[in-house]
């Protein structure tokens, strides 16, 4: 399985998003509306817009994004990864930081990039999100026109589902089966948008994201039939 793929050449991401606004009340009138009519499609009839609105961070128009975090496989015999995080408040910042780091892993190389259910979240949301924040989409993640063959994404829920596309399997029950460390350990998903809004604490959220995209790596490599990177061989760095 992904014989003609090196491990050196795949760039693992994982994001963080929550909503664009700390509550339902903060939305401006019109994004109200439009979020009003969204979210029927996620409620219940006896469930209001207001109290579901903690889901809104899932929908890149009604979201953004606070944390993009990223991995690199290095030498073998053992491995080593290297993870650094993009955090902060000002997405345009964070996203054109994110840019820049990205067009030089693709540069004088077969780049890939991998993550959870990329194709589906990951992948369009910061498409999206640069759309709207002026920025120019870096060519890896804009498919525009692109033939299937000329597409340079991964995806492990992807590639799990060997072409069944009738169930989901999350990150953590992946880990679980193929014996990886879980990464969900002291937050998950749904505990973003309160640890951002309530608790301001963006470190955590970085730490949570990290722990993704280490996930992400050893299932791909388990996937490979390669070994996995030994915990005191991953290390948070600036590259």
């Amino acid at each position: 399985m992904l014989s003609n793929v090196r491990p050196e050449d795949v760039l693992f991401i994982d994001i963080e998003t929550v909503p664009s606004s700390p509550s339902y009340s903060d939305l401006d009138t019109a994004l109200r509306n439009h979020w009003d009519k969204k979210s029927k499609q996620l409620r219940s009839d006896e469930q209001t817009p207001e109290e579901i609105y903690e889901r809104a961070g899932i929908y890149a128009e009604f979201g953004k994004i606070i944390c993009i975090s990223v991995g690199l496989i290095r030498e073998k015999d053992p491995y080593s990864f290297r993870l650094k995080s993009f955090f902060g408040n000002d997405e345009k910042a964070l996203l054109s930081e994110f840019s820049g780091m990205l067009e030089k892993f693709t540069r004088n190389r077969e780049a890939l990039l991998c993550a959870h259910n990329g194709k589906e979240f990951d992948y369009p949301y910061i498409a999206r999100r640069m759309i709207i924040n002026g920025l120019v989409i870096p060519e890896i993640l804009d498919n525009a026109g692109k033939k299937p063959w000329e597409v340079r994404l991964l995806d492990t829920l992807e590639l799990w589902k060997f072409g069944d596309y009738k169930s989901y399997t999350s990150l953590d029950l992946l880990t679980c089966i193929l014996g990886i460390r879980s990464p969900k350990d002291e937050l998950d998903g749904s505990m973003v948008g309160n640890t951002y809004w309530v608790d301001h604490d963006l470190n955590k959220i970085a730490v949570y994201c990290e722990k993704d995209v280490v996930a992400v790596a050893q299932v791909l490599l388990k996937f490979m039939n390669q070994p996995l990177i030994p915990e005191e061989r991953i290390e948070s760095v600036t590259f």
